[in-house]
C-alpha cells in the first residue's frame, strides 16, 4: 500500500480533506497514491497535513525495488504483445492492452509506458496521416502507411525482448500519458 494512502486512510481522511489541509489540489494528492513520488513543497506540506516527518512519505530504494520484482513480467510482455494483431487497428492497438491492464490489475509503469507509446503512435500517425493526404500526392500515402505499421511492429517486438531479456522496456517515453 502507498505510504500517503496508509497516513491519510490511518487519520480517516478522504483526499479532498487531506488536499485541503495540505493546500494542494485533489489531484496531486491521486498522482501521489498512484505512485508518484511526493517531492519540495509538496513532501514538506503533506508532512505538515499529516504530522509526520517527510521521510515517513518517501519510498526508499529498497521498497521501489521490491515493488519492481512483484511485476508480474510475464503478464507484461503479453500486454505489449496484444498490440500486435493489431497494428492495422490503430485503436484496438490501444484498447485491448488497456483492457488486459486492467482485468489483471498490472497498474505499473512499465504498462502504462506501453499504452503511452500506442497512444501517442496512434496521434503522430493520424496526424501524419492526415497531413500527407492533404499535402502530398497519393502516391506516398500507402508507402506511409506500411512503414508506420512496421515501425510499430519493430517497437512491439523490441520492448518484447526487452522484456524477457532485461525486465525492462527498450523503446520508451520520458512521460506518461496514462
Amino acid at each position: 500500500m502507498n505510504k500517503l494512502l496508509k497516513y491519510r486512510k490511518e487519520l480517516n481522511l478522504t483526499q479532498e480533506e487531506l488536499a485541503q489541509k495540505a493546500g494542494v489540489s485533489t489531484r496531486t494528492i491521486q498522482r501521489i497514491e498512484k505512485g508518484t513520488e511526493p517531492k519540495g513543497h509538496t513532501l514538506k506540506a503533506l508532512a505538515k497535513a499529516l504530522e509526520i516527518n517527510e521521510s515517513n512519505l518517501k519510498e526508499s530504494k529498497q521498497e521501489a525495488k521490491a515493488m519492481v520484482d512483484n511485476v508480474d513480467h510475464e503478464t507484461i510482455k503479453w500486454i505489449n504483445l496484444s498490440s500486435l494483431p493489431f497494428v492495422f487497428v490503430p485503436l484496438a492497438s490501444i484498447a485491448l492492452p488497456l483492457a488486459i491492464m486492467y482485468v489483471k490489475k498490472q497498474f505499473n509503469p512499465i504498462t502504462k509506458q506501453i499504452i503511452s507509446l500506442q497512444i501517442l503512435w496512434f496521434v503522430i500517425s493520424v496526424v501524419l496521416f492526415f497531413l500527407i493526404a492533404l499535402f502530398v500526392k497519393n502516391g506516398v500515402l500507402v508507402p506511409f502507411l506500411c512503414s508506420t505499421v512496421l515501425l510499430n511492429i519493430f517497437v512491439i517486438l523490441r520492448n518484447a525482448a526487452a522484456l524477457d531479456k532485461n525486465k525492462k522496456l527498450h523503446i520508451k517515453l520520458n512521460f506518461s500519458i496514462i
